[in-house]
C-alpha cells in the first residue's frame, strides 16, 4: 500500500538611511538591512567588500531623528533578575511610538504595514502599555503574512510571542517562538529567537527549558558574539539563582507539547487484543483497541483501519468517525494545512479531501506530497505542484522535486520559505510556490541555505544569491569552504536588544 510521506537588482553598498527597513533581511550583495531594538535581531548580511566593519552607532549621535534608525541605536539594559528590557529613556520611547504611527499613515504595502506595526508593537511593550502592543502585534502578523516572506513572518511572529510573554500568556507565547524559530532562517536571527524563549520558560520557572534555549542560541553562533554570551551569562545567573530557590522545575516538553494546546491521544497497541487503540498521556485507553492499523493525530483527525476491511476511517480525537471505510480510501495521507491525499486503489490516482470527507482536489495523480503552507507536489506524468483548489502553479514538466538543504535534510516540495529545488534531466534549478523560475535548471548540484543557493560542478562549489546572480565563484573544493565563505560576507553589527 502507498501512502504520501509526511514529512530586483541590488543597490550599491551605502550608509544605512531614514529609508532603511530594518525587516528587510538582505542576502550577501544586497542592501544590508538596519536592525531593530526588540531583541529579535534583523539579518545584516555585509557586501563583500574589503575593509573594517562599521561600528554600531551610539544613540546620542545619531544624526536623525526617523524613529526606526532610533530603536537601531537604541541601548536595552536589561532586569538581571526578570531578563526583561528597562526603559531607561521612556520619553525617547513615547516619541519613536508616536513617530512610528505617523509613518504607519502613509506606509500602504503589507510589508512597510507590517514591519511599522510590529516595532510600535515592540515600544508599546517595553512601556508597559501591553494591550496596544498586542493590537499592533496581531495585525502585524497578519499583514506579514500576507506578504508570503518566511523572514518576515518569523520576526513578527517573535516580537508577538514576547508580547503575550509579558501578558503572562505563555502557552501562546511558547507556541509562536516555536513556530518562528524555522530550521530554514539563519542561524544568527534562530540564536536570538532560542534566547528569547529562554526567558520565556524562565518566567514560568521551567529552568531546564531555559537552560537547552540558552546553549542552544550559542551553538548556532559560529563567530563569537560578545553581546549575546554576556546576555545569556546574565540569563544564565538568574536561572542558577531560581534554581537554587525553587529547584529545577518541569521536565522539558516536546515540540508537539508546545505547539497544541493539549497532546492528543496517541496509539497504543494493546498486546491482549493484538489491537490498536489510543491513549491519554496517562496511559489510558481513550479509544477502543479495536483497529488492525493506526496513524498518529494531525489536525485533530487521524486515520484508522479495522481488521475486517481493506478501506480506511477517519475519526476525531473522540473516536468518533468522519470519513467512513465506505469511502473507499485504501491509500490515505496525514493531514495538512488542513488537506488530505487519498486513494481509492491505494496506488496513484489521488485526490484531495478536507476533514468532512468533502473532495477538494479530484483525482487524476499519479504521485503526491503533502501540503505545506497551502501548495503540494504532484506528480502527473512529471513533477510539479498545485495550490488548496488544485490549480497548477507548477507546471507538472520536472523529473524531481526532491529539496536538499545545507543542514542534510530534504524536503519533499516546497521549504517554509515557498522554494523547491527541481530536476530536469540531472541537472538543477529552483522554483517558488507560485512557478517562477528563481534559477534555471542548468546544474549538477543545488542545496538551499537560507540566504542563499549552494552549486556545484564537477567537485567545484559556489554560491548563487536569492536571485539566482553569481555570488561566490565556483572555485571551492567543498560545501564547507563555501559556507564559511557565506557566513563571513554575513558578518553584522551586533544585534540591537
Amino acid at each position: 500500500m502507498t501512502h504520501p510521506r509526511d514529512t530586483g537588482d541590488a543597490p550599491d553598498p551605502a550608509p544605512a538611511t531614514t529609508e532603511d527597513h530594518p525587516d528587510d533581511a538582505a542576502a550577501p550583495g544586497e542592501q544590508p538591512p538596519d536592525q531593530s531594538g526588540d531583541g529579535t535581531p534583523e539579518e545584516a548580511p555585509l557586501p563583500a567588500t574589503s575593509g573594517p566593519e562599521p561600528a554600531v552607532p551610539v544613540a546620542s549621535t545619531l544624526p536623525t531623528t526617523d524613529p526606526e534608525q532610533t530603536l537601531t541605536a537604541y541601548r536595552w539594559r536589561l532586569d538581571p533578575e526578570t531578563l526583561r528590557e528597562l526603559p531607561d529613556q521612556p520619553d525617547t520611547l513615547r516619541t519613536v511610538r508616536e513617530q512610528l504611527g505617523a509613518k504607519l499613515g502613509t506606509a500602504l504595502d503589507d510589508r512597510a504595514r507590517a514591519r511599522l506595526l510590529s516595532l510600535r508593537a515592540v515600544v508599546s511593550r517595553v512601556l508597559g502599555d501591553l494591550d496596544q502592543a498586542l493590537a499592533d502585534g496581531t495585525l502585524a502578523l497578519a499583514h506579514a503574512e500576507a506578504t508570503g516572506e518566511l523572514r518576515r513572518i518569523a520576526i513578527v511572529k517573535a516580537r508577538l510571542a514576547h508580547v503575550h510573554q509579558w501578558r503572562g500568556e505563555f502557552d501562546e507565547a511558547d507556541r509562536l517562538y516555536l513556530e518562528a524559530n524555522s530550521s530554514e532562517l539563519p542561524d544568527r536571527l534562530r540564536a536570538t529567537m532560542h534566547e528569547h524563549a529562554g526567558r520565556c520558560c524562565l518566567e514560568q520557572g521551567r529552568y531546564i527549558e531555559a537552560c537547552h534555549h540558552f546553549e542552544r542560541a550559542l551553538d548556532l553562533r559560529t563567530v563569537i558574539d560578545a553581546d549575546l554570551v554576556a546576555r545569556t551569562e546574565l540569563a544564565l545567573d538568574a536561572v542558577f539563582d531560581r534554581v537554587a530557590a525553587k529547584g529545577w522545575g518541569p521536565y522539558p516538553r516536546t515540540p508537539e507539547e508546545i505547539r497544541y494546546a493539549h497532546r492528543p491521544p496517541v496509539p497504543s497497541f494493546d498486546e491482549d487484543t493484538r489491537r490498536w487503540g489510543y491513549a491519554d498521556v496517562h496511559g489510558e485507553l481513550t479509544i477502543p483497541a479495536e483497529y488492525a492499523e493506526a496513524q498518529p493525530f494531525r489536525d485533530g483527525v487521524a486515520w484508522v483501519r479495522r481488521p475486517e476491511v481493506d478501506a480506511w476511517t477517519l475519526i476525531d480525537e473522540t473516536g468518533a468517525c468522519l470519513v467512513g471505510a465506505t469511502a473507499g480510501y485504501r491509500g490515505v495521507g496525514s493531514f495538512s494545512d488542513g488537506i488530505a491525499w487519498v486513494s481509492r486503489n491505494g496506488a496513484g490516482d489521488w485526490l484531495a479531501i478536507d476533514p468532512s470527507g468533502t473532495v477538494l482536489i479530484p483525482a487524476g495523480f499519479d504521485d503526491v506530497r503533502p501540503f505545506r503552507r497551502g501548495v503540494a507536489a504532484v506528480r502527473r506524468g512529471g513533477w510539479g505542484a498545485v495550490d488548496r483548489t488544485g490549480q497548477v502553479v507548477v507546471p507538472t514538466s520536472y523529473s524531481g522535486f526532491t529539496t536538499a538543504l545545507t543542514d542534510g535534510r530534504y524536503v519533499d516540495g516546497f521549504t517554509d520559505e515557498g522554494l523547491a529545488v527541481v530536476d530536469v534531466n540531472g541537472r538543477k534549478g529552483v522554483v517558488d510556490r507560485t512557478g517562477r523560475v528563481v534559477v534555471p535548471p542548468t546544474h549538477p548540484a543545488l542545496v538551499i541555505h537560507p540566504v542563499a543557493f549552494l552549486v556545484g560542478d564537477s567537485g567545484q562549489w559556489g554560491a548563487l544569491d536569492r536571485h539566482g546572480r553569481r555570488l561566490i565563484d565556483s572555485v571551492h573544493r567543498s560545501r564547507l569552504d563555501v559556507l564559511a565563505e557565506i557566513d563571513r560576507l554575513l558578518a553584522d553589527t551586533t544585534p540591537v536588544l
